[in-house]
């Protein structure tokens, strides 16, 4: 099969590579229909991840098909559609029992990470009958694909871990497709203001007409004095961080109201400063997470119900043949305009 494989910092190549077999009798075997690319991917190829070796099948989301499943698997039959989650749990150790699954002690972050991932034509998953979901006929597959991360990313590290409440104010740095699946859900809690920070005015005008109240173009002023402007000169009650460099967890820093809290959702590569002179006394909670999936049932619900369009949010389609193209126009999206890419199967 063909498959899209990490070989070291700046690296990648289509390679041939076996058909993956089962393992372990929790595991199965799924025929990838459409997958897509991360930003952790491009963390990857920039060597930031140092658990991912060279050598890996990149990927973690996607749909497809059962091909074949284990002797301990239940829940799922050869011929299913399915989800598939960016994250393995085993549903029963001690991380697991806490719905702690991004830490789950034989699972969390391991497709296209310290396994085998889904780009490409097969991937095995481990933990299947707990790591993949049904999709119910007739959806929208395409859109489910954002349920794998982004979506569920989004709203447990930003929104949630964030305290987004009706009436609140709220400010999302980096207007990225994380950053925009944050601003999708933030939306369920009705907060008063809804800022999106960036320096892309494309992605800023879609943030606006995906529901942002207001856009902060830190190109065309300075983002830290606007956002006080917009808050009377208060700061945000939430400041969501979604690109995982130093200014922007700065910006973060310096745009929270007392009180406030910051989520850090952004894969941050470098260190970055945490100014507790002039935080230390002003109440603020800062908040980090891998995104442990837990609210993904509900958030398929809202998509079946077309509550959020997640949708939205796809740019550019290729064929599996077309991956390499599709990480060139991913990567140079303040060029091509690229929020998620589909890769479909040829």
């Amino acid at each position: 099969m063909k498959a899209l494989v990490y070989l070291g910092p700046g690296q990648k190549a289509v390679e041939e590579r076996p058909m993956p077999e089962i393992i372990n009798p929790g595991d199965a075997v799924v025929k990838m229909l459409k997958t897509t690319i991360c930003g952790t991917d491009l963390h990857i190829l920039k060597g930031d991840v140092a658990t991912c070796a060279p050598g890996r099948v990149l990927g973690h989301e996607g749909v497809g098909v059962v091909e074949k499943v284990g002797a301990a698997v239940t829940a799922f039959k050869p011929g299913d559609h399915v989800l598939i989650s960016c994250i393995s749990a085993c549903g029963i150790c001690e991380y697991c029992r806490r719905g702690m699954f991004s830490h789950c002690e034989t699972g969390g972050w391991i497709l296209g990470n310290t396994v085998d991932g889904t780009q490409a034509e097969y991937v095995r998953i481990p933990h299947a009958s707990t790591s993949l979901y049904h999709i119910p006929e007739g959806a929208d597959e395409e859109a489910l694909v954002m349920l794998s991360d982004i979506l569920p990313t989004g709203f447990e590290c930003g929104v949630l871990n964030g305290r987004v409440a009706p009436g609140s104010t709220v400010a999302i740095v980096g207007a990225g497709p994380v950053g925009m699946a944050a601003l999708l859900t933030a939306q369920f809690y009705s907060p008063a203001k809804l800022i999106m920070v960036d320096l892309d005015a494309n992605r800023l005008e879609l943030a606006k007409q995906f529901g942002a109240t207001d856009i902060v173009n830190g190109r065309e002023c300075d983002a830290i004095v606007r956002v006080k402007e917009l808050t009377d000169g208060k700061g945000v009650d939430t400041a969501i961080e979604a690109v995982g460099i130093p200014s922007t967890f700065l910006t973060c820093q310096r745009i929270v109201a007392a009180g406030g809290t910051i989520a850090n959702v952004g894969v941050h590569g470098v260190k970055a400063d945490l100014h507790l002179e002039d935080l230390w006394s002003h109440n603020i909670t800062i908040t980090t997470r891998l995104v442990d999936t837990v609210t993904t049932p509900m958030l398929l619900k809202t998509v079946q119900a077309e509550k959020i369009k997640p949708e939205l949010l796809i740019t550019h389609r290729f064929k599996m043949s077309q991956i390499m193209q599709a990480y060139e126009v991913f990567a140079k999206a303040a060029d091509t305009n690229a929020l998620k890419v589909i890769i479909e199967a040829d």
